[in-house]
């Protein structure tokens, strides 16, 4: 038991669809206090994260081709709102442990736990989308995210 008796495995496995969200253009269409949304002219391609020239991740594949699909919102238009829909996102926790008996009270516990395995990153599409500017060469680039990178604990326990 001191060295093969006493270890524990445990995970969570996170799968989710993308958010949906609306291309804000900049400006005042429907009063001076609200903005309103683009509205879709054409298909802007599948939402997903490609990179640029730059390396910049970018939410559409082809950026003149998103920029033709939406038109600014006419006087008096509200726009569409959630018109598009984000990444997904997928991400593992998982957590490993060795239990030692010292005594029949008396253990020792210690814990390695490991959240993001896969470092990987959910980009915020809808806090992108704000403020886009239809004719702007940066229309679709990401600049912020909803996930964290990977974090590591260690813990050690003893409990009586």
């Amino acid at each position: 038991d001191a060295i093969l008796g006493g270890w524990s495995f445990n995970g969570l496995y996170h799968w989710t669809t993308g958010l949906p969200f609306s291309i804000f253009p900049g400006g005042w269409s429907t009063n001076y206090d609200l903005t309103g949304e683009a509205i879709r002219t054409g298909n802007p391609g599948k939402v997903g994260v490609y990179r640029d020239a730059s390396g910049n991740p970018n939410m559409f594949r082809d950026v003149n081709t998103a920029v033709n699909a939406f038109r600014h919102p006419y006087p008096g238009e509200s726009g569409e709102r959630n018109i598009l829909r984000g990444p997904g996102y997928f991400g593992i926790d998982a957590g490993l442990g060795k239990e030692w008996s010292i005594t029949e009270q008396q253990k020792v516990k210690f814990a390695w736990e490991v959240f993001n395995v896969t470092n990987s990153v959910r980009f915020d599409a809808a806090d992108s989308s704000n403020g886009f500017d239809l004719s702007s060469s940066g229309f679709g680039v990401y600049s912020s995210t909803l996930t964290k990178p990977r974090v590591m604990q260690f813990s050690l326990r003893y409990s009586f």
